[in-house]
């Protein structure tokens, strides 16, 4: 499978926080998955730590460090993908989720979220329990 990882979820995986789910934690390990991370969530994770929306363990260069490492591919968001969000229906209202969708719509990812608005959307959902 090849699944976008949410922002959320990467943060519970990467600091090993029990709000992941010990089967969704499973699904992102096994290794016949590719896992992407939005660079979306690189800057959503930025703007939440700036603002004090967010504490993290470590430094910012650091977090993304970890991210980088955990053997996720970077997904760069693509004027296509610009372009889908556009025409998405207002049901969420997030930049960051919209564009999280948007991308799982244009390259057929599966979305890692616990997020209940995403079933909003015509988009495959993983949150295992």
């Amino acid at each position: 499978m090849e699944l976008l990882i949410d922002t959320h979820a990467v943060i519970w995986f990467i600091t090993e926080d029990s709000l992941l789910p010990l089967k969704t934690k499973r699904v992102i390990e096994n290794p016949d998955n590719t896992c992407f991370v939005s660079i979306a969530s690189f800057w959503e994770i930025a703007i939440k730590q700036s603002i004090g929306r967010l504490n993290l363990f470590s430094d910012l260069e650091e977090i993304f460090r970890i991210i980088e490492n955990t053997g996720f591919e970077l997904l760069p968001i693509t004027t296509n993908q610009i372009l889908i969000n556009a025409k998405l229906p207002l049901f969420h209202q997030d930049p960051f989720d919209r564009i999280i969708i948007a991308q799982a719509i244009c390259e057929n990812l599966q979305i890692v979220t616990k997020d209940g608005q995403f079933e909003n959307y015509d988009v495959s959902l993983i949150w295992e329990k």
